[in-house]
């Protein structure tokens, strides 16, 4: 190992067999290795000693991964983290490098990807140690010797040349006067055209220019450094580039002398989600296809066992099995009618029709349609409704759906966990300061952590071949649609709570959501 490496590494995983693996590989290394089990002995270590590098899973008994990396970035900002994560959480290992991660490897290992990964780490971690020492020392340049000056022009030209981030730097008055290449990569602007020629204003967003140039002049107090921040710049050809960008004010005894900006290039990191936006999708309509041909079989199934029963009972004139398999026919019909209607649901492209609207009347409306059927059951159902509730931006028809949705599924729950006498679903509605809550309960059957896990996932049913899943995928969606939140509380044989949070608004939201 190069001994102008960082040596001192934490390596946080649950698996016993597979920390002692890494241990074992990144001593051999060279490395001096301290190795952690959970989150909360993690952040010990992490507040008590320095770590260049730190190998983190995410999914950690007692503290989980993110949490750990927040300190770490917190507390040890010039520690380099890289995630580790299964290879199917591609997803997770994106929301860590916005949390400034620097990479991530997946399980199972393989020797090469990690080895990989610590020499990015160690590379970033080398530029990032000659950008700091170059930050700092700037202003004793600047009043240096000509002959010291010239003799390091050079070297800081390779150094900000070779820099994986865009640095653009500025003199008193906003004029660029560093530009190194991966800018123009960014920005499309060859340096000729840039170079004391262009202004900070003809790159940097409005706002962070304005903000610049006031600073620069003076207008405001000095401030803090512009923290990375996701924004988005236009190059040359007009192209939304998205970046990560920090910036600060270069001062000299007292007063400004300039301003640099580093901008990190997200496109790779932004492809990557559309990829795996991608492949969710064409995992999912394989998952689609397969949740409905099985579905689809079983009704054909009672559709087929009532046409034997009819047809076997006009052979002998037997019309109360006549009755019983015209009954099979119709209960089969309407699995069909409702499997069509939730896939209509899910699928078409509507957008919200908002107005201004009250939820205790949807709330209502939906008691009125399901009072029958729970009547038939011997099922209380019951209302505890915010008289107080105002109007509030909404879709009517969506918010319908949603609750009837809901409303139905805690009916099922109720008769599917017919163990005691007392069965009753309830729908409350209340407010907060920010948004109003609308809540489903029901002492049914329940469910335990597994299935609560996987209720909005794709074509999950609780109802064991009665159902497709698709009527909380489209209730997901409809409150995702209308800006709110749903959550589930649950207890196996103790029954659920279903929440929603609706955003208050002041006026009806525009068509589509705005």
């Amino acid at each position: 190992m190069d001994p102008e490496k960082p040596r001192k590494i934490l390596v946080v995983e649950d698996d016993s067999d597979m920390l002692l693996g890494l241990k074992k590989l990144l001593t051999k290394e060279g490395y001096e290795v301290e190795t952690s089990g959970d989150g909360i002995q993690a952040s010990e270590l992490v507040r008590k000693n320095f770590y260049s590098i730190v190998l983190l899973d995410l999914k950690l008994p007692g503290i989980d991964g993110f949490e750990v990396l927040k300190l770490i970035k917190e507390t040890r900002p010039d520690s380099e983290v890289i995630i580790i994560t299964g290879h199917g959480n591609l997803d997770t290992a994106i929301q860590a490098l916005k949390l400034n991660a620097s990479d991530f490897i997946t399980k199972p290992f393989m020797k090469e990807a990690i080895l990989i990964a610590l020499q990015r780490a160690n590379e970033k971690i080398a530029i990032k140690k000659k950008l700091k020492e170059y930050t700092e020392t700037l202003e004793i340049k600047v009043q240096a010797a000509i002959v010291e000056i010239v003799r390091r022009q050079e070297f800081e030209r390779r150094l900000i040349q070779s820099s994986i981030d865009g640095i653009v730097g500025s003199d008193g008055e906003g004029k660029i006067v560093i530009y190194n290449e991966a800018a123009e990569d960014i920005f499309g602007f060859p340096p000729a055209e840039v170079l004391q020629k262009k202004n900070i204003n003809a790159l940097y967003p409005a706002p962070i220019a304005e903000k610049i140039q006031r600073d620069l002049a003076g207008q405001i107090a000095p401030d803090k450094p512009l923290g990375w921040k996701e924004i988005t710049i236009s190059n040359r050809q007009g192209e939304e580039i998205p970046v990560r960008f920090s910036g600060n004010i270069i001062r000299s005894n007292g007063g400004t002398i300039g301003s640099v900006g580093f901008f990190h290039d997200l496109r790779q990191v932004k492809k990557l989600e559309q990829e795996l936006i991608r492949s969710e999708r064409q995992a999912a309509i394989g998952q689609t296809m397969a949740s409905i041909a099985h579905y689809i079989k079983n009704i054909l199934s009672g559709l087929q066992g009532g046409i034997y029963v009819a047809n076997t009972a006009l052979e002998k004139n037997d019309m109360d099995r006549f009755k019983a398999g015209w009954e099979m026919l119709q209960k089969n019909t309407n699995r069909i009618t409702t499997l069509v209607k939730d896939l209509l649901n899910y699928s078409r492209a509507r957008d919200p029709e908002y107005r201004m609207a009250s939820v205790n009347e949807i709330v209502q409306e939906v008691q009125n349609l399901i009072e029958p059927r729970a009547r038939e059951y011997n099922i209380k159902l019951t209302r505890n409704l915010d008289p107080n509730l105002p109007p509030i931006s909404l879709d009517p028809q969506g918010i319908h759906n949603a609750l009837l949705n809901l409303v139905s599924n805690a009916l099922d729950a109720c008769i599917s966990g017919r163990e005691r006498d007392d069965l009753e679903v309830k729908i409350t509605t209340a407010q907060s300061n920010k948004s109003l809550i609308i809540e489903v309960s029901d002492n049914g059957a329940g469910m335990d952590e597994e299935v609560k896990k996987q209720l909005f996932t794709s074509f999950f049913s609780t109802k064991k071949g009665k159902g497709t899943g698709l009527g909380l995928l489209t209730t997901h969606k409809i409150i995702q649609e209308h800006r709110g939140t749903i959550a589930v509380k649950s207890e196996k044989g103790k029954g659920s709570t279903f929440i929603i949070e609706l955003p208050k608004a002041e006026k009806a939201m525009n068509k589509g959501g705005q």
